[in-house]
């Protein structure tokens, strides 16, 4: 028993022996990293003893360990003292990163302006894409959720489409595309949340201008079909109202209830041949169903192309949303890795532009069983109404002096048949005294002769002023005056 122990513990030990040296022979397989690291030195496997390279690789050192001071020392050091340096633009790029690392508000604003001057100062380089990836990466750190501040999303789809715009040699192209499908599906999200939200309060207008926004911008969005779906619940919504309207006649409210629920099924109806393969294609066959309405067939091509899409997103799991509700950005794990971002403006439909579209279609309803007036029917003008441009004009009247006078009078020179003066009357008589003949002036009577001289015998005329009486000079008896006899005596002292 113990010569057969010791075996089979050797024949064990043999093959454990055997085990650890084949599993040391197998060479690990290096990790690829998803996203390429910008951040990382690209001249590290460099060999060269130059000053310039030297300083270069220990300002990366410091940069790797978290020193970003000491980094943009050496780094600053190697730019003043060496500028023809072969490594300068790494240099100058490197700056920007040491911020960009930092992290923080403040770093951010200053790494966003190390890279917009290199940028402007050495568009030409090969490392300007890469700089212009970092400023969009600067916004893109800086997302909120959907549900949040949407700016620094704005912000980094822009950055994101002037770089694919800009160079679209650079290696850099398909991640910046998919950091712009990701930053496009925040944004979608966004609005789609706020369409559902307005067409939970009736608000019809306001939750087809968002969803139609969300279509007609982000079509690889990854709930495209939940927002038209919503588009048409809110048509539909709209037939509704139509139907249950007081007051309206019986043939407007079909008119209006038809034109909607026709635009409701177009809505379900995309659905189906877009997007056959997303979650909620049976809803809208069911929708579709209800209404009476017939079932589209997609095509091979929106087949294969909703499948390739469908297929490249991530499932989110409890993990994902438990993160999501910890972490401070968004959770992109359902965007789209397929297919062209959209790079131009988003093409917004506002909600003012849906009422008038909606009043259109009232008052097309209500002007459809209308017999349409002749564009060339015009109506005679009325009495003190201004005369029409689309009317003749009656025949112009001249002011004539009268023959045989001065008066004045009106004649007609051209007026209608049968009204000349040959054939009747005119239609205006001259206005005026039959006898035009101005009778003669009266001589003014003759003035008399002025008399100057005064014949003897005979008083003069007095004039005016001297006809006046003269008035009677006041009796001042009564009144005291110092003309009156002094008193003497005793009398001086009696007041009386």
């Amino acid at each position: 028993m113990n010569r057969l122990s010791l075996k089979i513990a050797a024949v064990a030990l043999a093959f454990l022996v055997l085990g650890g040296v084949a599993a040391q022979a197998k060479e690990k397989q290096p990790k690829h990293k998803k996203n390429q690291d910008l951040s990382a030195n690209p001249l590290a496997n460099v060999a060269s003893k130059q000053p310039d390279k030297e300083l270069f690789d220990k300002a990366m050192v410091a940069l790797k360990k978290g020193r970003f001071d000491v980094a943009r020392l050496d780094l600053q050091t190697m730019l003043n003292t060496y500028p023809d340096s072969e490594y300068r633009m790494r240099a100058k790029l490197a700056v920007g990163d040491s911020w960009f690392k930092e992290g923080g508000t403040a770093a951010l604003t200053q790494a966003e302006s190390e890279y917009k001057d290199f940028i402007t100062f050495l568009p030409q380089a090969p490392e300007a894409a890469e700089a212009q990836m970092k400023m969009a990466d600067i916004f893109y750190q800086q997302m909120e959720k959907p549900d949040r501040d949407y700016l620094n999303a704005q912000r980094a789809e822009q950055e994101y489409r002037a770089m694919i715009n800009q160079f679209p040699e650079s290696t850099l192209v398909p991640r910046a595309k998919q950091k712009l499908r990701d930053v496009q599906e925040v944004l979608a999200e966004r609005e789609t949340q706020i369409g559902l939200y307005y067409g939970s309060r009736d608000n019809f207008a306001a939750s087809i201008a968002r969803l139609q926004t969300v279509v007609d911008t982000y079509p690889l969005y990854s709930k495209s079909d939940q927002a038209l779906l919503g588009i048409g619940d809110a048509y539909a919504g709209e037939a509704h109202a139509v139907q249950m309207a007081p007051g309206l006649p019986g043939a407007v409210r079909e008119r209006l209830r038809a034109v909607y629920q026709d635009r409701a099924a177009m809505a379900y109806a995309k659905v189906i041949t877009r997007y056959p393969m997303a979650p909620r294609v049976e809803d809208a066959r069911d929708r579709l169903v209800a209404m009476n309405r017939p079932v589209p067939e997609p095509t091979q091509e929106a087949v294969a192309e909703s499948d390739a899409e469908e297929r490249s997103r991530q499932a989110m799991h409890f993990t994902d949303k438990t993160l999501g509700l910890i972490k401070h950005g968004p959770t992109v794990v359902e965007a789209v890795h397929v297919g062209e971002p959209s790079l131009d403006d988003p093409k917004r439909t506002l909600a003012p532009d849906i009422s008038k579209q909606n009043v259109a279609l009232f008052n097309d309803a209500v002007n459809a069983g209308k017999p349409v007036a002749p564009a060339d029917a015009a109506t005679p003008t009325g009495v003190n109404e201004p005369p029409r441009s689309d009317q003749p004009s009656t025949a112009p009247l001249q002011l004539e002096k009268p023959e045989g006078g001065t008066g004045v009078g009106v004649s007609i020179v051209s007026a209608p048949a049968g009204q000349t003066p040959d054939g009747g009357s005119p239609v205006i008589k001259a206005v005026g005294p039959a006898n035009t003949v101005l009778p003669a002036a009266e001589k003014p009577a003759e003035a008399p002769d002025q008399v100057n001289e005064v014949k003897p015998g005979s008083t003069p005329a007095q004039s005016t002023a001297d006809a006046k009486k003269k008035k009677p000079k006041a009796d001042l008896s009564d009144e005291s005056s110092s003309k009156k006899k002094k008193k003497k005596g005793l009398s001086k002292i009696n007041p009386f």
